[in-house]
């Protein structure tokens, strides 16, 4: 069995940026209403001519040209979201066929908010198998397609976007770039975060994903930590599902990462679902804030309520 390794990252957002003034136009709220309980000062909005596999075919070329691999080269996608609204094709042949890929395996990984790293686990489990040798990972969704819009609970939440790793087999001898996952769900708890109904609508209990969060997660993120043989004080950045600023903040400091660079792509782009991982990681990547070889604490949480946690060596 090889040890596997992400090689690139790559990231897209829409052009539209809608801010909190735009909204206060919409529905009875305020910038400083929105900043001061959830820390969204922008997001970025995708038109009616731009699907979700679109999305994430842009952020999936620029994590390909950044590996310097062609998409013949890939023979595993796999495509992190919920906000697909067609049973069939999936969303991974779907971007398969905008990337003109001869013929990988295709699946969908539906965890909503924790899909991305419930996507790279299984990624990296199918290499280790011997499964695929290179796969591409996606997060992707258009939550402003399933947002009630006058609704200022969620509406104030949610942008769109897509981000995406390309995950290698790490080569005999080489260093494992994937930690092993830390994962589960609390099934009694599954109506925390929700996307149901016709037309599917998002929503979710607030308080009590709050609660939830930033007092069982601590627990979980160290253990993969653990898993992976390192302590939080080890980690260069803590990259956690960007749901709320006053989750993310207080999350992170309960977990101890205390010499982390630690993502806040959330006041930028908002909640962006199983998006938002990849996409602030991949922020940081081209910022420089990381450096190669880095340990970084990636976590999703959120809808079932599932969670899934795993070390990576930044690319």
């Amino acid at each position: 069995m090889s040890g596997s390794r992400i090689t690139a990252v790559g990231h897209y957002q829409p052009a539209r940026v809608l801010t909190n003034e735009d909204l206060a136009g919409r529905v009875d709220t305020s910038d400083a209403w929105i900043t001061s309980r959830v820390g969204i000062r922008t997001r970025h909005i995708a038109g009616p001519d731009e699907p979700v596999d679109e999305l994430a075919a842009h952020a999936a070329a620029k994590a390909l040209a950044a590996a310097g691999r062609a998409p013949a080269e890939i023979d595993l996608v796999l495509v992190a979201t919920s906000t697909a609204i067609d049973r069939s094709p999936n969303m991974a042949a779907r971007v398969a066929a905008r990337l003109g890929m001869p013929g990988p395996a295709v699946m969908d990984v539906n965890v909503v908010c924790a899909g991305f790293t419930h996507a790279l686990a299984t990624a990296d489990h199918a290499v280790r198998a011997g499964g695929a040798h290179r796969v591409l990972v996606i997060g992707a969704d258009k939550m402003s397609e399933v947002t009630d819009w006058t609704d200022r609970t969620t509406c104030v939440l949610v942008g769109d976007g897509a981000g995406a790793a390309v995950v290698e087999a790490a080569g005999p001898g080489a260093e494992n770039g994937i930690g092993p996952v830390l994962w589960g769900s609390v099934p009694e708890m599954g109506n925390a975060v929700r996307i149901e109904g016709t037309p599917p609508r998002f929503a979710q209990e607030g308080q009590s994903v709050y609660r939830w969060a930033t007092t069982r997660l601590p627990e979980f993120a160290r253990r993969a930590c653990e898993k992976a043989g390192l302590t939080p004080e080890d980690l260069a950045a803590v990259v956690l599902h960007q749901a709320n600023l006053r989750i993310v903040e207080p999350l992170a400091r309960r977990i101890g990462a205390v010499n982390a660079v630690v993502a806040r792509d959330v006041v930028d782009s908002g909640n962006t679902s199983a998006a938002s991982i990849p996409l602030a990681f991949s922020k940081l990547v081209e910022q420089g804030a990381v450096s190669s070889g880095d340990p970084v604490l990636l976590f999703g949480f959120g809808g079932n309520l599932s969670y899934a946690g795993q070390v990576v060596r930044c690319p």
